[in-house]
C-alpha cells in the first residue's frame, strides 16, 4: 500500500491540512529539513491541539526527529504521542524506518473509522 505523503511549513497549515483531509503529514523541522524551520514548541503545539481536537485525536502521530534529548522524549508523550522515532543519518536505514513505520501504522494496526 502506498501513501501519498503532504509537506507543511508551519502549524497553522499543518491544522488546516489535517482537518479537512486527515491523512499522512509531515511537518519538517530542525536543520535536516528543507524550507523553513518550525520551532520545536511550534510543532508541540501542533501535536496538543491535534489531540484536543474531538475529530482528529484518534490519527496516530508519530514524532521521527533527530533529537535524543529524554526531556523531548517526555513533552511529546505527554502530548500524547503514539511513538517517538530518533532518525538515523544513514539514508538507507532512514528509508527503512520510513517503510516500517507505513507498514505498522498503516498496514497492521487497526485505526477507528473516521
Amino acid at each position: 500500500m502506498r501513501n501519498q505523503l503532504f509537506v507543511v511549513d508551519d502549524g497553522v497549515k499543518a491544522m488546516e491540512f489535517l482537518r479537512q483531509q486527515g491523512n499522512m503529514l509531515m511537518f519538517p523541522s530542525g536543520p535536516d529539513s528543507a524550507g523553513p524551520q518550525s520551532a520545536p514548541e511550534e510543532r508541540r503545539e501542533v501535536l496538543a491541539e491535534v489531540k484536543a481536537d474531538p475529530g482528529l485525536k484518534r490519527i496516530p502521530v508519530v514524532v521521527l526527529t533527530v533529537s535524543r534529548d529524554e526531556e523531548d522524549i517526555l513533552k511529546v508523550y505527554n502530548l500524547h504521542a503514539n511513538c517517538y522515532i530518533t532518525k538515523p543519518i544513514d539514508f538507507e536505514q532512514f528509508m527503512k524506518i520510513t517503510r516500517t513505520i507505513e507498514e505498522f501504522w498503516l498496514t497492521i494496526v487497526k485505526l477507528p473509522p473516521k
